[in-house]
C-alpha cells in the first residue's frame, strides 16, 4: 500500500536532504576510522546498537509509545534488513579492501536503482525522461568531482561489486519504507524500530562469525568513530531519511547519495583545511543540473519563457 508524495520537493524537503547528505558523507570517514581497529560486522552492531538506544531515548522524552503491533514489528525486520544490515556489512566489509572514495562513487549508483526499482514497483514514481537524466548527470557528476584517481588501483573487484549490491539494497529499502506512512508511524519511530530489529539479527550473526571482542583495546579515537557513526550518521540521520521518505518519496529521498560525496568535500574543506580544485566545482555544477533537472521547476519555467 503507498500513500501520495510531492513529486517536487519544495524547500523544507531539499534542507533535509542537504543535512542528511552531510550527517551521512561523515560515515565514510567515521567507518575508514573504526576499520583500522575493529571487524566490520562488529562495527555495524555498534552502530545500529547505540543509535537504537538513541533513538529510543528520544522517542520517550517526546512521549511517544513504542508500537506493539506485530505487522509493524515484520516491517521493521524487513527495513533494517535491506536498510541496515545488507548494505552496512556489505560498505564496511568493502572499505576493508577499496578506498572510501570509491566506495562513495560506487554508492552514489543508488539513486539509478531507486528510479527503476521504484519506476517498476510503485505506479506514482514512474521516471520521467528529464528524473532520469538528471540522476544520470549527477552521477557523473560525483565521478568528476571525487576524480580518477579514486578509481585507480581500485582494489578487489568483488569488494567493488558488494557496494553496488549495496546500493541496490538501498533502493529496494526506499521503495518498501513507504508503508511506514500507511500504517501510521510517525518518522522517529520508524527510525527506532528498524534499527532495533537490525540490532537484533546482528548481534548473534556478529558473534557467530567474528566472535566476542576485547573492547579494552580499542582506543578513544575509534570510539569516537563509532560515536559519530552511531548517534550522528545512523540515529539523527535516519530520523531524517524517514520523513523526506514520507514526504518527497523513494526516489527524492535517494538523491541524497548524490550529494553525499559533495558534502564529504566541502566539510573537508572547511574543517580539514583541504584544498577545493576546478575538478570539484565542475562535478558540482554537473551535480547541481542534475538535481534540478530531476526537481523540473526551473527547466519548466525555462520552457515556459521560451528559452
Amino acid at each position: 500500500m503507498t500513500t501520495s508524495i510531492n513529486h517536487t520537493m519544495n524547500i523544507k524537503i531539499w534542507t533535509m536532504l542537504v543535512l542528511l547528505s552531510m550527517l551521512w558523507g561523515g560515515s565514510f570517514f567515521f567507518v575508514g576510522v573504526a576499520v583500522s581497529s575493529l571487524p566490520s560486522m562488529t562495527i555495524v552492531t555498534l552502530r545500529v546498537g547505540i543509535a537504537a538506544l538513541v533513538l529510543w531515548g528520544m522517542v520517550i522524552a517526546l512521549g511517544e509509545r513504542p508500537p506493539k503491533n506485530l505487522k509493524v514489528w515484520s516491517a521493521f525486520f524487513s527495513m533494517g534488513l535491506l536498510n541496515n544490515v545488507i548494505p552496512f556489512v556489505l560498505i564496511v566489509w568493502g572499505q576493508t579492501q577499496i578506498a572510501s572514495g570509491l566506495a562513495s562513487i560506487l554508492n552514489a549508483a543508488t539513486p539509478i536503482f531507486a528510479v527503476i526499482v521504484a519506476g517498476v514497483l510503485l505506479p506514482d514514481e514512474r521516471p520521467s525522461f528529464m528524473k532520469l537524466v538528471g540522476v544520470i548527470l549527477g552521477f557523473f557528476g560525483v565521478v568528476i568531482m571525487i576524480g580518477m584517481p579514486a578509481l585507480e588501483g581500485s582494489g578487489s573487484v568483488l569488494a567493488q561489486l558488494a557496494v553496488v549490491a549495496a546500493a541496490l539494497s538501498y533502493a529496494f529499502a526506499g521503495v518498501y519504507g513507504r508503508r511506514f506512512k500507511s500504517l501510521g508511524i510517525k518518522p522517529l519511530s520508524t527510525a527506532a524500530g528498524q534499527v532495533t530489529a537490525s540490532t537484533m539479527i546482528m548481534i548473534p550473526l556478529t558473534l557467530l562469525i567474528e566472535g566476542s571482542i576485547d573492547f579494552r583495546s580499542v582506543s578513544v579515537t575509534t570510539w569516537g568513530a563509532v560515536a559519530g557513526l552511531a548517534v550522528g550518521s545512523t540515529a539523527v540521520a535516519y530520523v531524517l531519511y524517514f520523513k523526506v521518505l514520507e514526504l518527497a518519496g523513494a526516489t527524492n529521498v535517494l538523491l541524497v547519495t548524490l550529494l553525499v560525496p559533495v558534502s564529504a568535500i566541502v566539510l573537508g574543506s572547511l574543517f580539514l583545511n583541504e584544498t577545493l580544485e576546478t575538478i570539484h566545482f565542475i562535478g558540482m555544477g554537473l551535480i547541481a543540473i542534475g538535481l534540478s533537472a530531476i526537481d523540473g521547476r526551473l527547466w519548466r519555467q525555462l520552457r515556459l519563457a521560451g528559452v
